[in-house]
C-alpha cells in the first residue's frame, strides 16, 4: 500500500513538495540541496510552523492504526474474521488511512481478507534479515505476506520485553531499508510525567528514531503515554496536543521544518469512540494508535473521528 504523508497528491521529484500549497515546507537551504526540486532558486517562502489549524491545510492525512489495538495477542480466525468483515463494510473517509496491526501468525490471513483500502501492520520485527533468532520475524518475512507496515517501540515491547532505545533504533533502520513503513512508538511512564521529565524522555526516544530515518514519508510517530495504556485513563486533548506540538517543534529544530510539517504524529492511550472526536480536533494530533477499542465495532467511529 503506497503511503504519502501529503493528502491525495503525487509526490514531486524532489520528494519534499507535493503541490504549490506545500511550498512552505521547503526552506531555501532544502531547495538549494535538491537539484530536481522545482522550487530551487526561488525566494524563501516564509510561514509560521503552525499557521492554520486544520490538518489538511498542513497536508497531513489522518492515520488510524489498530496497533495497540493492533489486536495485540488477542483473537482467533473466527473473531478476527468478524472484525475484518466490519472493517471491509465501513466507509473510510478519503482523508484517512487505516492500518490494522495483526499478530504475526495472522498477518497473511488479515492481508488476504482485508480490502485494499485497509493496510496491515506487523506488531514487531527484528533488526536483521535472517539468522539464528528463534521466535523472531524479519521485515522480509512481513513483506512476503504482502504487509506494508510494522509497529516498533511499543511500550509493551519496551517495558515487558526490555527493548532498549538502541535496539528499537536498529529495528527502525532495518525495517525502512527493507521497504516497510514504520509506526514508531514513544511515550513516558507515570513516574516520569510526575517528575516533570516528559519532554526529556520523549525527545530522547525520538532522537534515536530520527537518527535511523532517511525517508520520513514512510514513518508515523505514535505518542502513547504509558500511564494511559490499558488503564482507562486518557491524556486530555490539551495534554496530548501539548506533547505533539513540542514534538513537532523538536522535529523542526533537529530534523527539518519540512519534516516537522509533514510527519504524522498520532496519539495512543485508551482511545475510544467517545474520546476520539475532541482528541482528533487538536491541530497536531494526526490520528490514533488504538488499543482495546480496535477489537470492537466502535473502531469504525474512531476511523470517522475527523469526518
Amino acid at each position: 500500500m503506497r503511503v504519502c504523508v501529503f493528502s491525495g497528491v503525487t509526490p514531486a521529484k524532489c520528494g519534499r513538495a507535493c503541490a504549490d500549497r506545500d511550498r512552505a515546507s521547503l526552506t531555501s537551504k532544502n531547495r538549494e540541496n535538491e537539484p530536481n526540486c522545482r522550487f530551487r532558486g526561488t525566494e524563501r517562502f516564509r510561514q509560521p510552523l503552525h499557521q492554520g489549524s486544520r490538518h489538511l491545510a498542513l497536508g497531513r492525512k489522518c492515520f488510524v492504526a489498530r496497533v495497540r489495538g493492533n489486536w495485540k495477542m488477542n483473537g482467533d480466525k473466527k473473531s478476527l474474521g468478524e472484525l475484518i468483515n466490519t472493517l471491509n463494510s465501513a466507509k473510510v473517509p478519503p482523508d484517512t488511512e487505516v492500518v490494522c496491526g495483526a499478530p504475526s501468525i495472522y498477518l497473511d490471513f488479515a492481508r488476504s481478507k482485508l480490502d485494499a483500502k485497509i493496510g496491515v501492520a506487523a506488531q514487531n520485527c527484528y533488526k536483521v534479515a535472517k539468522g539464528a533468532f528463534t521466535g523472531e520475524i524479519s521485515p522480509a518475512m512481513i513483506k512476503d505476506c504482502g504487509v506494508e507496515w510494522v509497529i516498533l517501540g511499543h511500550s509493551e515491547r519496551r517495558h515487558v520485553f526490555g527493548e532498549s532505545d538502541e535496539l528499537i533504533g536498529q529495528k527502525v533502520a532495518h525495517a525502512l531499508e527493507s521497504g516497510l513503513g514504520v509506526i514508531a512508538c514513544i511515550g513516558e511512564k507515570l513516574d516520569e510525567r510526575e517528575a516533570g521529565i516528559t519532554e526529556k524522555v520523549v525527545f530522547a526516544q525520538t532522537k534515536v528514531i530520527a537518527d535511523n530515518v532517511k525517508d520520513w514519508s514512510k514513518v508515523v510517530i505514535a505518542y502513547e503515554p504509558v500511564w494511559a495504556i490499558g488503564t482507562g485513563k486518557t491524556a486530555s486533548p490539551q495534554q496530548a496536543q501539548e506533547v505533539h506540538e513540542k514534538l513537532r517543534h523538536w522535529m523542526a529544530t533537529n530534523v527539518s521544518e519540512a519534516v516537522a510539517k509533514s510527519v504524522r504524529i498520532i496519539y495512543g492511550g485508551s482511545v475510544t469512540g467517545a474520546s476520539c472526536k475532541e482528541l482528533g480536533s487538536q491541530k497536531d494530533v494526526d490520528g490514533f494508535l488504538v488499543g482495546g477499542a480496535s477489537l470492537k465495532p466502535e473502531f469504525v467511529d474512531i476511523i470517522n473521528a475527523r469526518a
